[in-house]
């Protein structure tokens, strides 16, 4: 029988201490390791550049979709899993949702990855 994976709140940005702190605890382990999960994919590394890239700062689905070159259901589908580990931020107006980078999120994560890479 699969084991089933505890479900833990991703949506805020990751806090702990930096991995090079020493040994982290299983929960912390977990915490970082589900949201460079949801980096481990080439189109969702795209989608985070794109984003961060954007002039406005935020960008729709379909739009999205057209720059990267796929279906726009494939790109909602990496959006959502960016979005479970707070890297996104989405917000519906009318028939559109517009997504936007978490930039906070981001830089926590390179921050337990590396206490000195943001300074």
């Amino acid at each position: 029988m699969p084991k089933a994976l505890p479900v833990i709140d991703t949506s805020a940005p990751v806090c702990c201490a930096p991995v090079a702190a020493g040994p982290m605890s299983d929960d912390d382990a977990l915490s970082v390791a589900l949201r460079l999960k949801a980096l481990a994919d080439p189109a969702r590394v795209k989608l985070m550049s794109y984003l961060f890239s954007s002039e406005t700062g935020e960008e729709n689905s379909g739009d999205l979709a057209v720059a990267l070159g796929l279906r726009e259901s494939t790109v909602s589908h990496h959006l959502a899993q960016l979005r479970k580990a707070g890297l996104v931020v989405s917000e519906r107006r009318g028939m559109n949702v517009f997504h936007r980078a978490h930039p906070e999120a981001l830089r926590a994560l390179c921050v337990v990855l590396d206490p000195n890479c943001c300074r």
